[in-house]
């Protein structure tokens, strides 16, 4: 399909719903004065359990292998133990293995061609001698509080950090000189590394990259979406069943599109989906009602979805059945992968093992200290006394009459 599209349809594509672009003039000397293919990376910490949210740079990528661009996913296992240790070290391999199975899934879902579609993994080559030269160097002219500004959106924030989360913006800059890529693309909330990476990357001698931003789609519980928050999210192996117990849940007040994420994920997934996949590219989403109710509503835009739920129309429960129904349809390929895949399945085992159940600790009865060796400190006598700490509390007495008056016989 690229071969058949004009430069200027290229970047039209490639610009797509984004929310911003930092050095446009870039793309356009790559496809328009040196014709050549744009080489982009996007890289992704290996840490939570990748969720529905990532539909969103899918169809991103979908969008610029179409426009005949070269892809660079970089499997950031470094990162996801950098990043506060959301990933233990142990496992990092295992999980980037396991992003490897879902995102070349995910992207076979939406019936993207992958031939132009290269995984790196970060530790393949930033545990070199040049990249760490090239980490200090940058590190002498980058500031305690540069780098920390720079991370304040993407690395987990808290009280008395450690120096990891400083490194972890550093090395997203470098990574773009080390991937020898045109551009990076990442979310609307990692505009502060890429700011910095404008800004510092030529002082130690590197050339300047455009950046590609996602707007931020909120999560089902409102907010930002999070693997770490079970409410906010669909996993990808999530059943039917348990999608649509989610998204029942989703937050979605009637009348409101602001802050609705299930609008939102409409707009920058089902809808591009649907236009992917059909023959003239065109996007379409149906809300399915009854005859009663005038029949189904068919959507090619989100701004006639948005006006109709605003009219209360399109009705928060219709919106979010028609949404399971589009959902559903997207993930069953996904899914059958992953059940036709037992490779996959033995490293999502090792990638996300389940925590241990904890052991019940054994209650020790408490016998009081009247027994022998109940007290503490306290020694029995040959004649039957005790002595040591305490005694007098234990003791029944040193003869029959002194013991007969003590327990009051």
């Amino acid at each position: 399909m690229a071969l058949d599209l004009s430069p200027q349809e290229k970047l039209d594509l490639i610009k797509l719903n984004l929310q911003e672009v930092l050095k446009p003039e870039i793309l356009e000397d790559v496809i328009v004065r040196q014709n050549r293919p744009l080489t982009i990376y996007w890289g992704t910490a290996t840490t939570g359990r990748p969720h529905c949210g990532y539909f969103v740079p899918i169809v991103k990528l979908a969008h610029f292998l179409r426009a005949g661009c070269h892809i660079k996913i970089l499997l950031a296992d470094i990162h996801g133990f950098l990043d506060n240790l959301k990933a233990p070290i142990e496992l990092v391999n295992f999980r980037a293995d396991y992003y490897r199975y879902v995102i070349t899934a995910l992207l076979e879902a939406v019936h993207v061609p992958t031939d132009k579609l290269e995984f790196v993994l970060g530790s393949s080559y930033q545990l070199s001698a040049k990249y760490t030269m090239d980490l200090f160097r940058l590190s002498s002219v980058v500031t305690e509080h540069d780098a920390k500004k720079a991370g304040a959106e993407v690395v987990k924030q808290v009280e008395n950090a450690v120096l990891s989360g400083l490194i972890y913006p550093l090395m997203q800059a470098l990574d773009e000189e080390h991937l020898g890529v045109d551009a990076q693309f990442g979310g609307v909330d990692q505009r502060k590394i890429f700011t910095l990476a404008m800004e510092t990357l030529p002082r130690i001698g590197y050339k300047e990259r455009a950046h590609l931003m996602n707007p931020m789609v909120p999560g089902l519980a409102g907010g930002k979406m999070s693997a770490s928050d079970p409410d906010s999210k669909i996993d990808i192996l999530d059943t039917p069943d348990a999608v649509k117990k989610k998204l029942r849940k989703a937050y979605a007040m009637p009348k409101e599109t602001e802050g609705n994420g299930i609008i939102s994920f409409v707009e920058y997934v089902l809808l591009p989906v649907s236009a992917l996949e059909s023959a003239d590219g065109t996007a379409k989403f149906v809300v399915d009602r009854r005859e009663e109710e005038g029949g189904p509503l068919v959507y090619n835009n989100i701004d006639a979805l948005k006006a109709d739920y605003i009219a209360d129309t399109l009705t928060p429960q219709l919106l979010k059945a028609a949404t399971t129904t589009a959902l559903n349809k997207i993930l069953a390929p996904v899914q059958a992968a992953f059940q036709a895949n037992p490779a996959w399945q033995e490293i999502e085992k090792k990638a996300y093992p389940p925590p241990e159940p904890e052991k019940k600790k054994k209650k020790v009865r408490d016998k009081g200290s009247r027994y022998p060796g109940g007290g503490k400190g306290i020694v029995a006598q040959p004649d039957g006394s005790v002595k040591g700490p305490g005694s007098k509390e234990v003791s029944v007495g040193t003869g029959v009459e002194d013991a007969m008056e003590k327990l009051d016989v």
